[in-house]
């Protein structure tokens, strides 16, 4: 049944005279209103060293009727960073995560990863969510979006380049250093499977066997040249602060749009489209080949 006019005014003031209460701004829709910030430069990371040990981790992946589960509690059994943390207030927390994805996955045409939405999982249960709600001046429509890891905001990330949402949620901005390490990756072989997009294609970090060689995988993506456009948005040269300071050069590395390529790997030796992370922006993908499933989505279903 559809809601009337009245009712859905009537939510809204409730759900900001809630977030009120417990010190949140939220705006006419009851969304949290994002932090207002004016730097224009990126900046070195700062990452806090993963220090703290973690032997609560859960997580399970099964096949059935030709979909891949991934339940887990979202805790990494990787060392992590301190939270909270200087740059992050949030405590780490167990999660219910259950994930859903086609054994076969169809590339279709590309789409970007909406800001609600996670770009895939871990094999250890840890989602990857590239983007960040930080935007210039606080206005989500000045179409100016801070890079995670450009630096210009700090966001408390750790060593594993991850960091913490407000409801717990620990998750990766960046190349998943411990989970990388756990599974034996090095710079001399083919990367491992480090885990599966929205889609259900495969993940991998970095490196892959192409004729017989194995190669690292690089971005396409490079800083554009010159100033940013002069006007309401930020001044300044293009340098990594925004995600808007990059762009796609076809061909200036070996991976797509996406951060993919197809290949044969050693769980796919048959060929498969496949996602890789990388050490250049966009490092984790922010876009999908094929249909993203539903259980990827941030909002509460």
């Amino acid at each position: 049944m559809m809601m009337k006019s009245k009712d859905n005014i009537r939510v809204a003031v409730l759900v900001i005279a809630i977030l009120t209460a417990f010190g949140i701004q939220a705006d006419a829709q009851g969304r949290p209103t994002p932090r207002r910030h004016t730097v224009t430069e990126a900046e070195p990371l700062n990452l806090v060293k993963a220090t703290q040990s973690n032997s609560n981790a859960r997580v399970s992946i099964q096949v059935t009727n030709g979909r891949r589960i991934i339940r887990s509690n979202g805790l990494p059994d990787h060392a992590v960073g301190r939270f909270p943390n200087r740059g992050n207030p949030h405590r780490i927390k167990a999660q219910n995560y259950s994930f859903s994805m086609p054994m076969t996955p169809r590339v279709g045409q590309s789409k970007s990863i909406s800001r609600s939405s996670l770009f895939g999982v871990a094999v250890n249960g840890v989602p990857f969510d590239p983007g960040t709600a930080e935007v210039w001046k606080g206005n989500r429509r000045s179409g100016w979006h801070y890079e995670a890891l450009g630096g210009a905001i700090s966001l408390g990330l750790d060593s594993n380049y991850a960091h913490v949402q407000p409801n717990g949620a620990y998750h990766y901005h960046g190349l998943p250093v411990g989970l990388m390490q756990e599974l034996g990756w090095t710079s001399k072989a083919a990367s491992p499977l480090i885990g599966y997009a929205a889609d259900g294609f495969p993940i991998y970090a970095v490196t892959a066997t192409v004729n017989g060689a194995v190669q690292k995988m690089t971005s396409s993506y490079q800083l554009k040249s010159g100033a940013r456009p002069r006007g309401s948005g930020p001044s300044g040269r293009y340098d990594g602060a925004f995600v808007e300071d990059y762009t796609f050069v076809a061909g200036s590395g070996t991976l797509d749009q996406c951060n993919g390529t197809t290949l044969k790997t050693a769980e796919y030796p048959n060929g498969t489209y496949a996602y890789f992370l990388t050490e250049h922006f966009p490092v984790v993908p922010r876009c999908l080949v094929g249909q993203a499933n539903a259980s990827f989505s941030k909002r509460p279903r």
